[in-house]
């Protein structure tokens, strides 16, 4: 995840202000967030924060933003609930663009986006300091967020897709260690989910993942394809190599998941639909990124001390 920041720009007109989306779930962007009024305080720059969706991350955020203004009275933080879905996120960003809004200062763009949302962004180079804060970074990200010789994004924390595993039930049942391939993934999963159910928990599914149509079952499939030998879609010198046996191949094993040793209803999950069945301790093996391990060692979770992570199969 990356943080950027947008040049004010005067809105050519007023628009009809519409919170930020508010469920877990966040529906399509309709409207660029407005400012709430308040009282104008003299020598205060206020910037307006569009952060992350509502949940453990967001909290976080916002204690991080009420010490930054404690410590900072003439530059305050706005924090807004941004959209869950990134595929929402970058729709509500191109649509304030689009209208030259000046209703977000600062926002988290995906490391995919910085490419596209370049030229609506500021040059973090021209501000004195930036090239020595980042000189600590892995250089492949400063890399990917400079567009044209242009730092258009600072970054703010990187993820990657790891396979959640059950420890307590691979040693219940038999297993050494985690799958190093799909094919061991599949067969642990029937055998676990299968003895699970035996046993009277008729919920508990072998395999959770990302299935909604978004960017995140996008990352899913690019995973299966690359891990199987399929490639990445579009090749370093920009060839189109997705059509191949072995893309195929692994996009019609996981599809053939589904219902099997993974919930019919994998079909809407995004990343909390598919923790929270985790969380149940119903699944034995979950793919999601690592925000999901503090909050799977939480009170309230069933697999708390009970799980590892890995790198995914392939």
């Amino acid at each position: 995840m990356v943080l950027a920041a947008c040049p004010g720009q005067p809105a050519p007109a007023p628009a009809a202000p519409t919170q930020p989306p508010a469920q877990e779930a966040a529906p399509a962007a309709t409207e660029p967030p407005a400012q709430e009024a308040a009282p104008a305080q003299e020598g205060v720059v206020t910037l307006t924060w569009v952060g992350p969706g509502p949940g453990a991350e967001f909290e976080f955020r916002r204690q991080q933003a009420e010490r930054w203004n404690a410590a900072n009275p003439d530059i305050q933080v706005r924090l807004i609930e941004g959209p869950v879905s990134a595929t929402d996120r970058i729709g509500l960003y191109l649509q304030a663009f689009q209208a030259q809004s000046a209703d977000i200062d600062i926002m988290q763009i995906d490391v995919i986006w910085p490419g596209d949302l370049a030229e609506h962004l500021i040059d973090f180079y021209e501000y004195e300091g930036v090239a020595e804060a980042v000189a600590g970074d892995f250089p492949a990200i400063v890399q990917n967020n400079t567009v044209d010789g242009r730092l258009v994004g600072l970054p703010w924390f990187t993820d990657g897709g790891l396979l959640y595993y059950r420890t307590d039930l691979l040693e219940k049942y038999g297993f050494d260690g985690p799958p190093q391939t799909w094919d061991e993934l599949e067969q642990m999963a029937q055998t676990i989910q299968d003895g699970e159910r035996a046993e009277g928990n008729q919920d508990f599914w072998g395999f959770v993942w990302q299935g909604a149509p978004y960017e995140g079952l996008t990352c899913d499939a690019l995973e299966w394809i690359y891990s199987s030998g399929g490639g990445t879609i579009v090749s370093p010198d920009k060839v189109i190599t997705i059509n191949n046996p072995a893309a195929a191949e692994a996009l019609d094993r996981a599809y053939g998941w589904i219902g099997k040793i993974t919930p019919p209803g994998v079909t809407s999950f995004m990343e909390e639909e598919s923790r929270r069945v985790w969380h149940g301790g119903n699944a034995a093996f979950m793919r999601n990124w690592p925000y999901a391990y503090g909050l799977s060692q939480g009170e309230d979770s069933a697999v708390k001390d009970k799980f590892d992570v890995t790198s995914l199969p392939g």
